[in-house]
């Protein structure tokens, strides 16, 4: 009998243990008892409370991971005594563990983990002392009295990550000699790592200490954990140098340091760990260069090293990483081109000399530069990159033109350029990326016509030109909902652009700021604005706009100079020359906003105004700035 519906307590309770025994997921012994239940994923619900543990007193084994049991463990689990595994992880239990679980003195597995639990963590579960799996994580546990828990010498996994736990290093866990795997992330723990972990511990893989507020150095100690694999210390308070004896743990794969207050300089000797797969020293105080040696590092899938004070140029030997995937060097002072060795790769020699054969580096999926002093232009082996999903080289002093291989990188999702001093046109190849969500120019030396080919971008849902030197008409598909159904930022705000406003523009329009600045649009208002209800400031002025200004129920509340500089003009505000104002002056306010410097900067300033229930409704941008909320 295969269990097919969520009504299993149900029928546990009706269901002899003959009919039980037929089911696919409960196995039976020679003698029709149960012994193992296993309903991992079975989509099943409820509560444990009528579960009555005393009719299976041969149960080896009982896993309900993954369903949506809610409620509390019943403190007759403790009459379960053959239990050797046992897994009630990934459901919505609550309530405390009942100090009855150290009964369960068979215990091999044992799993809570990503439930409700709340409460102290009993120090009964230490009398499991056959238990080598022990994951508490992901609940809402409290520190116990550690002294009160035994050694628990068959432990090798143990997880009591990302729950409340406070005070300093749990001392119990340094007498668990067999550990290969410890987790204790995500809690409130302080002081210093005792240095005794380094010596009783010595069977450590894998060491997540991540996320609490451990502080001090690092220890050169470290190096006893000769056979640990993953060291994670991130979002702690440790200071100091990162030592140069982490060379000699030569196993490791995995390396986060990340947010911390670490100076001085990224150790030459990492380039030692040749099975290193991962190095994030984000958010620190390192103020060196970028050590050449990581280039032998040549199995680093992602290299982090944004927001410190790195200086200097990239070393060459980079362009030997070709396995590596998300590249983040953002927020430092780098300097020099960004030559094409960061985009290709060559030979492992490292001499320098490039030859003929130049292949893809074809791994990488996230690309961060951005915020550094580059110079020099994008360059053209950027197109090479075809698997790449993010660029950033916004707030450089980049200059040149975008390489029209830039329509090479099809699967790219975000592409930043801001502030840089980047000319020339937009090649029309841009209309080959059919997956771009984000293009970003502001602020840069572009000029001409926004091409036509953009309109085949339609996944588009962040488009800003602001501060730059574009002329011509609007293209008319920005504004059909249809065409950009997830377009929700469109800023031209500070260009050149002429034409008639195109009423295609406001055919989804939900809310709008205006910053209209340098364009120089004529004709009319389209009549759609006056259906608005939502628009926060109106800024057209300095325009060549003319005829009547539409009449609704939000443009009452907006001042003269929302208009002025466009003789063309009639209508409410300005004069009553259209014949049908009805609409009379209301003592309605608009706080009015500051204008964006760019992208980023307007979607923190708008967040901010939108946390803090700025006027009616969101606020945006055009001239043109605008949200299109899809329906």
């Amino acid at each position: 009998m295969n269990l097919s519906s969520a009504s299993f307590l149900d029928s546990w309770s009706i269901l002899n243990l003959e009919n039980l025994c037929n089911w696919t997921s409960i196995v039976c012994n020679a003698g029709g008892t149960i012994s193992e239940i296993n309903l991992s994923d079975a989509g099943l619900s409820g509560t444990l409370d009528q579960l009555d543990f005393t009719s299976f007193l041969s149960l080896t084994s009982f896993c309900l991971n993954g369903n949506n049991f809610r409620g509390s463990i019943p403190s007759n689990i403790g009459n379960a005594s053959m239990l050797t595994f046992l897994d009630l992880s990934n459901n919505i239990l609550e309530g405390v563990i009942p100090e009855e679980i150290g009964k369960l003195t068979q215990l091999e597995y044992l799993s809570f983990y990503h439930n409700e639990i709340i409460g102290v963590i009993p120090y009964q579960i230490s009398n499991l002392q056959k238990v080598w799996h022990l994951d508490l994580g992901s609940n809402f546990l409290e520190t116990p009295d550690w002294s009160k828990l035994r050694n628990m010498p068959m432990l090798t996994y143990l997880s009591f990550g990302f729950n409340q736990l406070r005070l300093e290093f749990p001392e119990f866990v340094l007498h668990c000699h067999n550990l290969t795997y410890l987790d204790l992330s995500i809690n409130h723990l302080n002081g210093s790592i005792p240095e005794t972990l380094f010596t009783n511990l010595d069977k450590l893989e894998q060491l997540n200490l991540s996320s609490n507020s451990f502080q001090g150095s690092l220890s050169p100690n470290f190096t006893k954990l000769t056979k640990l694999k993953e060291l994670q210390l991130g979002s702690n308070m440790f200071s100091g140098l990162i030592p140069v004896e982490i060379s000699l743990i030569s196993s490791l794969e995995v390396v986060v340091l990340f947010n911390n207050s670490l100076q001085g300089k990224i150790p030459s000797s990492i380039g030692r760990l040749r099975n290193l797969q991962q190095l994030d020293l984000r958010k620190n105080g390192l103020n060196s260069t970028i050590p050449s040696e990581l280039g032998l590092c040549t199995n680093l899938i992602v290299l982090a090293l944004a927001e410190n004070a790195l200086q200097g140029s990239l070393p060459i030997s980079l362009s030997a990483l070709t396995k590596i995937s998300d590249l983040s060097l953002s927020d430092n002072f780098l300097s020099g081109e960004v030559q094409s060795y960061l985009i290709t790769n060559w030979n492992n020699s490292f001499s320098g000399k490039i030859p003929p054969e130049i292949s893809q580096l074809k791994n990488l999926v996230y690309l961060y530069l951005n915020r550094n002093n580059f110079t020099g232009s994008i360059p053209y082996q950027i197109g090479k990159l075809q698997n790449l999903l993010e660029l950033d080289v916004s707030d450089n002093r980049l200059s040149g033109t975008i390489p029209p291989t830039i329509g090479n990188l099809t699967n790219i999702r975000a592409l930043y350029l801001f502030r840089n001093n980047i000319s020339g046109t937009i090649p029309s190849e841009i209309g080959k990326l059919t997956s771009l969500q984000t293009l970003d120019l502001n602020t840069n030396r572009f000029s001409g016509v926004i091409p036509l080919s953009i309109c085949n971008s339609t996944s588009l849902q962040t488009l800003v030109f602001t501060r730059n030197n574009f002329r011509g008409e609007i293209p008319q598909c920005l504004g059909i909902g249809n065409m950009f159904p997830g377009l929700r930022i469109l800023d031209l705000s500070r260009n050149a652009f002429t034409g008639n406003l195109p009423t295609s523009l406001f055919q989804h329009l939900k809310a709008m700021k205006t910053t209209n600045q340098t364009t120089k649009l004529s004709g009319e208002i389209p009549e759609q604005l006056a259906s608005i209800t939502s628009l926060a400031v109106l800024n057209l002025s300095y325009n060549h706009l003319e005829g009547c200004i539409p009449q609704g129920p939000q443009f009452a509340t907006f001042q003269n100079n929302s208009y002025e500089g466009n003789d063309g003009l009639h209508g409410f505000p300005v004069s009553k020359g259209c014949g049908n104002d009805q609409v009379s002056e209301t003592n309605y306010t608009i706080s009015a906003l500051d204008e964006q410097e760019s992208n980023s900067d307007f979607l923190n300033d708008f967040w901010k105004a939108a946390l803090m229930g700025y006027g009616s409704g969101l606020c945006i941008g055009l001239s043109i700035i605008y949200f299109m909320i899809s329906t």
